[in-house]
């Protein structure tokens, strides 16, 4: 169906693809493999219209085609799913595919038609979803089926997944493979990026892994095992991690006494949460998404306040505190969305690494009115070593960097303050293995050198590899905890279903 011949694209001096073949067949689920900055996304833009190679050729269903436009793309048969996807929330799942239906067909719209349409795409391929709700009101996993109902709605024949299970739960990831088996079984193909290897070995049926712009090697799926192919992406052996726990209880350096925010809802809200977190430990919060975790970081790093209880943080009411007071009291924050709340993504390397120290004596004078801007360059390349940020240069913007390399950019700049208390909202949720490793080698260091962590993670495996106690949260509230060190994983199956234990003191 699709073939790509010598892709490559440069920005400036900077190679980003280099001579990159592709070949995928009619029905197959071809995954693209690699670290952080391979080039995956790039390859993707291009077949999908956003990028104009610098040079080589696409030949689709035997055509050779110029991909100037994403319309160019979806016109025959070529559609994306964003990682963060490209919906209107304040419209309804028709409204949005309406918009997408406009783009090709003009002003005048029938609703009956394209609802009729939409119900036999959703029958085909048993995409369940409320056409009149609005999207701000869906699940994730929801508004992922809408972006496939588009994309099946403009005939796509080819649908790209980018990261398409970075924030499911395992339950939704079951249902989209079998969305996926039901699109390859019409004769669609799938081009599926993931780091998740357990889930490219069961989707797969090749393989073609990139490293540093470059194709390495295209495999079937069943001749190699997940750990032969992260040494493929890495270029060398990854060996497993393990982390040694701590036991010990030093000083509490923050406490939640019987907090409350939104209490009614049930998975917007936080209803009695009292918590205790030591120095020098990693807190791992378990659960499924969108049970009152988002809630409790927010509450913790003062982004919201509480409406009930108290935060008492190194013995002070906290409650008082605003968000600048946390942050100065040393208080980072490692958010969940890093584009939204991370970074400036219009701004360079540079800047968003110094962004919490622009009034920092090191890096401006008269509290931040005249920029140091040699002194802020010297810290941005150190940094850039340090944390092995790979960019073409400190000013490049950040937004064209991958996920792991923005993630690193927001590491650099909370850890190098010498925090007291890390708030890690799914630090490492789109990450391949190697960005993943160094993101918990960091969180452990700074777990050694005295800091106090929570990690929240919806998955188990990460928070059960850097956690020294882990509680499960349900509808907003702590459910129990269980020890970091062999953790009862039957127990903690249980507390994410909705069943409490009493807490006991691990």
């Amino acid at each position: 169906m699709l073939e790509l011949i010598k892709i490559t694209k440069k920005f400036g001096d900077f190679c980003a693809l280099c001579d990159v073949d592709l070949k995928v067949g009619y029905g197959e689920v071809h995954t693209l493999l690699g670290e952080n900055g391979a080039g995956k996304s790039t390859l993707m833009n291009i077949l999908c219209g956003l990028y104009e190679p610098t040079y080589g050729e696409i030949v689709f269903k035997d055509c050779e085609w110029h991909m100037d436009s994403p319309q160019t793309a979806r016109s025959i048969g070529i559609a994306m799913v964003h990682q963060h996807f490209m919906l209107i929330e304040a419209m309804s799942v028709l409204e949005n595919i309406m918009l997408c239906a406009l783009e090709e067909k003009g002003v005048l719209l029938d609703a009956a038609e394209v609802t009729k349409k939409v119900t036999e795409i959703q029958k085909l391929y048993d995409l369940k979803v409320d056409l009149h709700e609005m999207v701000n009101n869906l699940s994730v996993g929801q508004q992922q089926k809408v972006e496939i109902i588009k994309a099946l709605y403009n005939d796509a024949e080819l649908l790209i997944l980018d990261e398409p299970t970075a924030v499911l739960t395992d339950e939704e990831a079951q249902g989209l493979f079998r969305i996926i088996k039901k699109l390859t079984e019409q004769n669609k193909s799938v081009i599926f990026i993931s780091h998740k290897l357990k889930e490219v070995m069961q989707i797969s049926d090749k393989i073609t892994v990139l490293r540093r712009g470059r194709t390495v090697v295209t495999v079937n799926a069943c001749d190699y095992s997940a750990d032969e192919l992260a040494n493929l992406m890495v270029g060398e052996k990854v060996a497993a991690k393990a982390y040694k726990k701590v036991r010990k209880k030093d000083e509490v350096i923050y406490e939640l006494q019987n907090v409350s925010y939104h209490k009614q809802s049930k998975h917007g809200g936080l209803s009695g949460i009292n918590l205790k977190v030591h120095k020098g430990e990693i807190l791992g919060v378990a659960g499924v998404d969108g049970n009152g975790q988002s809630q409790l970081a927010d509450i913790l790093t003062g982004i919201q306040k509480p409406e009930e209880g108290k935060r008492i943080y190194e013995g002070i009411d906290a409650n008082r505190y605003r968000i600048i007071d946390f942050i100065r009291e040393g208080v980072a924050h490692i958010p969940e969305d890093r584009n939204k709340m991370g970074l400036i993504g219009g701004m360079d390397v540079r800047d968003n690494l110094v962004l919490k120290d622009m009034e920092d004596a090191r890096f401006s004078k008269a509290s931040g009115k005249f920029l140091l801007k040699k002194n802020m360059q010297e810290y941005a390349e150190e940094m850039k070593e340090k944390y092995d940020i790979r960019c073409s240069s400190i000013q490049e913007e950040v937004r064209n960097l991958s996920g792991g390399n923005q993630q690193k950019i927001i590491l650099a700049r909370e850890l190098e303050r010498n925090p007291k208390f890390i708030v890690a909202m799914h630090p490492t949720r789109g990450l391949d293995i190697g960005a993943a490793n160094f993101i918990h080698d960091s969180l452990i260091r700074a777990r050694d050198a005295g800091s106090a962590v929570v990690v929240v993670s919806a998955d188990i495996d990460e928070v059960i590899k850097v956690a020294d106690r882990i509680i499960v949260m349900f509808e907003g509230k702590i459910m129990g905890e269980v020890p970091g060190e062999n953790p009862d994983m039957n127990k903690i199956s249980s507390m994410m279903g909705g069943k409490e234990y009493e807490r006991s003191d691990c």
